[in-house]
């Protein structure tokens, strides 16, 4: 596959996920990107590769950026964000600080969570329902993070996010207790 049609592939399914997660109709979103109904549902069958500008007026109306909506997105995707590259807001001469750990664009419900996994012990979660997306930040610890199978190390001070929709499991496989903080953002309901 070229990465032309890689390209067309990811930009039709993540504009029909995010569509669907924004609970828009094609004509609700027609409307708010000033993009024809027709030219979306040829973009969503990739069956058309639209101007950057379509692209623009599509993920403006969305609500995500442009890099979002051309996300590859081969699988659940994780992204760990190592604390060097977490994004200093503010700070001040006394020592007060905030920083943005990680970030993710979805809507819904969040939960916010204190953790702590001993030694061993592992807990393992069914898939969430779809759109449902997790943010950690591990504070103690190492955490072995695991996503369909797939293991990814989030040492202390590194945050992570990742799409819940696939079976996932926490894993501390260290000597001393993992710390974390998770927020769940859930999507939300829609009446029929």
């Amino acid at each position: 596959m070229s990465d032309l049609d890689q390209l067309t592939q990811s930009l039709a399914r993540n504009l029909k996920r995010w569509r669907g997660e924004r609970g828009f109709t094609l004509d609700a979103l027609a409307t708010r990107s000033g993009v024809s109904r027709g030219m979306i549902i040829q973009i969503e069958q990739a069956r058309t590769n639209p101007s950057v500008g379509t692209t623009v007026k599509l993920a403006d109306a969305l609500g995500v950026s442009i890099a979002t909506l051309l996300d590859y997105e081969r699988g659940p995707q994780v992204r760990i964000v190592p604390e060097d590259q977490a994004v200093r807001m503010w700070s001040t001469e006394a020592g007060s600080r905030t920083t943005l750990l990680v970030g993710t664009e979805a809507r819904g419900p969040l939960e916010l969570w204190s953790w702590t996994l001993m030694p061993g012990d592992s807990i393992s979660s069914d898939p969430h329902p779809a759109g449902t997306t997790e943010l950690l930040h591990i504070t103690a610890g190492e955490l072995t993070l695991v996503v369909d199978g797939d293991a990814h190390a989030v040492p202390a001070g590194a945050s992570a996010t990742f799409e819940a929709s696939a079976p996932h499991s926490y894993r501390n496989d260290g000597a001393g207790p993992v710390e974390m903080i998770m927020s769940v953002s859930i999507p939300p309901v829609r009446s029929s």
